[in-house]
């Protein structure tokens, strides 16, 4: 006779096992889920929505504190470019525009020319022309890209003059913020007004 022997069942006992239990914070509990409902929308109404105000000289986007005399606000890069090209800025200016204009500085463009070294001693020069009106920063660093950035923002009677492309980039973001740049070895000017005379090209 054949008998056939049974193995034995070698699972091992687990001792004390207790079944599991929510903990009394468990997101899946209907009352914490409504505190969780009841928190988030606190803290939307706590957020402030903040809507920037449109200044009230723009039409749109046309800009009706533009106007000669222009203030035209220069880039450390503009006045490097203009000296390569043999340009006098703010001769080269009045000939874009037809008009007046006042080129403006700020410091932060001036300590960018000084930090360039001996290399750029015209542009300094320049910088420091007694017809150029020096703007002054509030801010921390040299930074002049966030700065004139900034400044434009708050005050749209400038003029912006730039050959940098990030910074293009950014106020053409701004609406009635003209920018001049240097093209074909002449001064150019984009987003203005045809009726102060911008040249067309």
């Amino acid at each position: 006779n054949t008998c056939f022997k049974m193995g034995k069942d070698k699972r091992v006992r687990k001792f004390a096992a207790m079944k599991r239990m929510l903990s009394a914070r468990d997101s899946r509990i209907k009352a914490n889920q409504k505190k969780l409902e009841e928190k988030k929308k606190k803290d939307e109404a706590a957020k402030i929505h903040q809507v920037p105000q449109v200044p009230s000289a723009l039409f749109f986007s046309y800009n009706n504190q533009l106007g000669p005399p222009y203030h035209i606000i220069v880039d450390t890069n503009f006045i490097n470019f203009s000296i390569q090209n043999k340009l006098d800025i703010v001769q080269s200016m009045m000939d874009c525009l037809y008009a007046k204009c006042v080129p403006c500085i700020t410091e932060c463009v001036v300590a960018e020319l000084e930090k360039l070294g001996t290399k750029f001693r015209v542009a300094q020069r320049i910088a420091k022309d007694s017809r150029f009106e020096t703007l002054p920063c509030m801010h921390k660093g040299t930074y002049a890209d966030d700065c004139i950035v900034n400044r434009v923002t708050q005050h749209r009677c400038y003029i912006v003059a730039t050959c940098d492309r990030d910074l293009k980039r950014r106020l053409r973001k701004i609406p009635g913020v003209p920018i001049m740049y240097i093209t074909q070895h002449k001064y150019s000017i984009e987003r203005m007004p045809d009726a102060f005379g911008a040249p067309r090209l």
